[in-house]
């Protein structure tokens, strides 16, 4: 753990940069890729049961925890320590009515229909954790969502195993799943999407944009014209399956 110039990092094993909080707005997502992976908000934008699988500081179970009152937040993480961080040095909440962070294998956590939504920041060695990458994964992740649902996956850029693991969920989602380069962080954020339409008008999702830009304050305009580096599209249409 390190402060530099009031952001509070959290590091696991190495120097890479775990989680991070700034000091002076411990519930903001300090980091670039975690805001983006709020995307997924332009498609179910609002969800009642998130399971979490990874805890890192807590940034993404605080930002649930504050801007989205009506969600309860389940989160599975591996390693005793870094929940003791979180709670210590990261300002993340005590297991609430809303809140459960428990010590656990999150391949363990599936279960059919568990939750709406389903993030994963799950590291080992700067790769994704195997297990959390399987088909078998990835299967039941589909198993576990209801509809509409959101498999929510942050991926390196340089992750030399991307394109396999992209045809796994897209084989797993039945070819549902978009793919989003971070704003300015080196990370691949995929949406993998049950229950929603095949296509989407832009004109549709610019007013969805808007509407959660006033809401959340953070740049939806940018993370919708974002979907269209990566992903099938015409002129009017996102294209998501089919």
């Amino acid at each position: 753990m390190t402060n530099a110039r009031g952001v509070r990092t959290l590091h696991v094993g190495g120097d890479a940069i775990q989680s991070a909080m700034r000091l002076d707005d411990p519930w903001a997502l300090a980091l670039d890729y975690t805001r983006c992976m709020m995307a997924f908000l332009l498609f179910h934008p609002d969800p009642r049961r998130v399971l979490m699988i990874g805890l890192g500081g807590g940034s993404l179970a605080k930002f649930f925890y504050r801007n989205l009152r009506k969600t309860s937040i389940h989160v599975v993480e591996l390693d005793a320590a870094v929940v003791a961080a979180a709670r210590q040095h990261f300002a993340l909440p005590g297991n609430d009515g809303r809140l459960s962070v428990e010590v656990g294998d999150g391949v363990e956590a599936l279960a059919p229909e568990c939750c709406d939504v389903l993030m994963l920041d799950a590291f080992e060695d700067e790769l994704h954790v195997p297990r959390l990458a399987s088909r078998e994964f990835y299967d039941g992740a589909f198993l576990a969502l209801g509809e509409p649902g959101a498999l929510v996956v942050n991926f390196m850029d340089d992750d030399p195993k991307f394109d396999v693991t992209l045809q796994r969920l897209e084989h797993a989602f039945g070819g549902a799943v978009l793919a989003m380069p971070a704003l300015y962080d080196p990370n691949i954020l995929v949406f993998a999407l049950r229950g929603v339409p095949p296509r989407i008008r832009w004109d549709l999702l610019r007013e969805k944009a808007v509407a959660l830009e006033r809401r959340f304050d953070l740049p939806f305009a940018r993370y919708a014209n974002r979907l269209r580096d990566m992903n099938r599209s015409t002129a009017e249409e996102l294209i998501l399956a089919g």
